[in-house]
């Protein structure tokens, strides 16, 4: 019944709902995956309508980060009711500065649209590398789910017309 309620709230057919839970969740081939740069591998669950990505802009992101299938990363938690807390960062931020996030991450949301979900296998050097974080263990390939949910126009969250006068 929760999945029915669940879908009539987004406005959809509940076997509508199921059918794209389970595309969402199935598992990928690898032949599917596109190359990135520097050993990225991306998959387009969702081609956004939005506008794209580039570098220089602000981005805010839901990701999953999985390793062998476990989720041990989420920006979703709380979604049912406070909607998670998204990830916001700058695209093309060098790594470990102010406004950055793992480069794996970076690369994988460059060229994606709003509205956009994408699987992104992320190699050891463009995630935790030979250090490892928790129970990740170290030179681990991971799993990340992305979806674009914005690009700030402004420092200020909406968009400004600048007037000279």
């Amino acid at each position: 019944m929760l999945v029915a309620q669940e879908a009539e709230a987004i406005g959809g057919n509940p076997l509508d709902y199921k059918k794209e839970l389970a595309r969402k969740r199935r598992k990928i081939p690898l032949e599917e995956f596109s190359d990135g740069p520097q050993g990225l591998k991306f998959y387009d669950i969702t081609v956004g309508d939005g506008a794209e990505a580039k570098v220089g802009e602000r981005v805010a992101i839901h990701y999953d980060v999985k390793f062998r299938n476990i989720t041990f990363m989420t920006s979703r938690q709380g979604i049912g009711v406070t909607g998670g807390n998204p990830l916001g960062f700058d695209v093309g931020q060098p790594a470990g500065s102010a406004g950055s996030t793992l480069p794996g991450i970076d690369l994988g949301v460059r060229g994606m649209r709003v509205g956009g979900q994408r699987r992104v296998l992320v190699p050891p050097e463009l995630g935790y590398g030979s250090r490892g974080v928790g129970e990740i263990p170290p030179n681990a390939t991971l799993q990340v789910d992305i979806e674009l949910l914005s690009i700030k126009t402004s420092a200020f969250g909406y968009r400004t017309k600048l007037v000279e006068g």
